[in-house]
């Protein structure tokens, strides 16, 4: 009998320390940080930027983190760096479709793309910020109808 509670007991116990391993799922916070990353906030973008810079730190997530950038806009229209605004639009779009949750988000995910690209166009003024800012809204109106 207690060799009988003893195994049972031994196979408790290691099904506990299999169970608690890092390597079986994601970390249960990740649609939280998702979410944080996907935000129109400039700290949000920011935030999703460090990260990028840092993927290994959060290797655990499982983040699909591949982007074709603009698609087949160009990713500097007129000398304009829109390239890290569709990576995270692209980040938004992929982690949602993974997740099954992306048509609850689609439309924030494209109004963070927009105000990315206008935080782009706020380096510039007179003429090219015009510019910059009508190409950010043809970008968004884009995304809107086709992303």
């Amino acid at each position: 009998m207690r060799r009988r509670v003893a195994t049972l007991l031994a196979t408790a116990v290691s099904g506990i320390i299999l169970a608690a391993s890092p390597a079986t799922a994601a970390p249960a916070d990740k649609a939280e940080v998702l979410s944080s990353w996907t935000q129109t906030s400039a700290t949000s973008y920011n935030t999703w930027l460090s990260a990028r810079n840092n993927q290994s730190a959060w290797s655990a997530y499982a983040f699909d983190w591949s982007t074709d950038y603009c698609s087949s806009s160009p990713d500097n229209p007129l000398g304009f760096p829109f390239k890290m605004s569709c990576a995270r639009h692209d980040f938004g779009y992929r982690n949602y479709k993974a997740a099954g949750t992306f048509s609850a988000n689609k439309s924030r995910l494209d109004d963070a793309l927009y105000a990315d690209l206008k935080r782009v166009c706020a380096g510039y003024s007179g003429v090219s910020k015009t510019s910059c800012d009508s190409t950010a809204w043809t970008y968004y109106q884009a995304v809107k109808a086709f992303g």
